[in-house]
């Protein structure tokens, strides 16, 4: 790896972050508020949150077995996917290789950044090599974004391919598990401490059930997560959003249940899939979604559209002809989508 304020744009590097009131009394004790402008009355919501999230973080510590300090949160994962544009690329100048297909907003960061996004597109099983994503950098590729599992493919990348491009690459590697709590693979947030270049993303939005509050998370060295912090709004996650994360980490067996639910109905839904004469194909999955190809993507989609059914429409995606994505919902939901796509004609 590259030293990291090699990596970093010059400006964020030498940026000197706004300091909010918050951060400066950190450690003391404090029962009188007349710092921040605040409305004294309507309590709790008429003082600003915590900057840091440091009660939410050392709840996450516990769960994810990360330590508190290398771990960042924002307003959802998409937060963090643009920090570290913002961060370590410099616009019209450096650029990104990422898998393709993939999740649609590494590309649309790139863009807004004005970052040159390099696509390296997956073999017929949805897999990548180490030495293809590598052979698509050069001297200016500052990221490297791989999704596992992916979306919207569902499986998960070889990890002995991943392991490969984080040791050999002197960039940094992002590897995006939002969906790690459906698959059997280690996690790679639990290797963060021995990859200096490593930044993993998860999220409280897909098992934890909680995609309204808006809180997604990265782990990765303490001298990062200070970039991050540097560079983030003041208050980014809201009292409200932490209060409500804090509460469902009261009780991660729920979301244990939950996932054993979602995993049994993915299988049954995988096989009544497979029995549909419209449907061709059943992609392998190690998410809370799986990807079907279909006789005719676009009309059935429409089709159930009409019914009141919502899936994602997948078939202009690359390597994905005529595909649907079917999102795991309840017995009752998934019983009325098969129904509906047997009555299709």
């Amino acid at each position: 790896m590259k030293p990291l304020e090699e990596l970093t744009r010059k400006n964020i590097w030498n940026l000197a972050p706004y300091s909010s009131a918050r951060n400066e009394y950190a450690g003391r004790e404090a029962r009188v508020f007349l710092d921040a402008n605040e409305n004294p009355y309507n309590a709790p919501y008429n003082r600003y949150p915590d900057p840091l999230q440091l009660e939410l973080k050392d709840a996450l510590s516990k769960v994810k077995g990360v330590p508190a300090e290398n771990i960042f949160l924002g307003n959802g994962s998409d937060e963090p996917i643009d920090l570290v544009y913002r961060c370590f690329c410099n616009p019209k100048n450096d650029n990104v290789v990422a898998i393709e297909p993939t999740y649609g907003m590494y590309k649309v960061c790139a863009d807004i950044n004005d970052v040159e996004y390099r696509p390296v597109l997956l073999d017929d099983h949805f897999q990548m090599t180490a030495e293809r994503l590598l052979a698509a950098t050069d001297e200016k590729t500052k990221l490297i974004w791989i999704c596992s599992p992916n979306n919207p493919t569902g499986n998960t990348i070889v990890r002995e391919e991943i392991a490969k491009v984080i040791t050999q690459f002197e960039g940094l590697v992002i590897v995006d598990e939002a969906y790690s709590d459906f698959s059997a693979q280690k996690p790679f947030r639990l290797d963060i401490l021995k990859h200096p270049n490593l930044i993993v993303l998860n999220t409280m939005s897909k098992a934890w059930g909680c995609a309204a509050i808006r809180l997604g998370m990265a782990f990765a060295s303490k001298e990062i997560i200070v970039l991050f912090n540097k560079v983030k709004y003041p208050y980014n996650v809201n009292l409200l959003t932490q209060q409500q994360a804090l509460e469902a980490l009261k009780d991660p067996f729920e979301v244990d249940k939950w996932v054993k639910i979602l995993l049994e109905e993915r299988s049954r839904m995988m096989l009544a899939f497979k029995d549909l004469p419209i449907c061709e194909k059943v992609y392998p999955t190690e998410a809370n979604f799986f990807l079907a190809q279909m006789t005719d993507a676009p009309k059935i989609y429409n089709y159930l559209v009409d019914k009141g059914i919502i899936v994602r429409n997948r078939h202009r995606v690359q390597l994905c002809l005529n595909c649907l994505r079917i999102t795991i919902g309840t017995k009752t939901e998934n019983g009325e989508l098969i129904a509906a796509l047997r009555q299709y004609a």
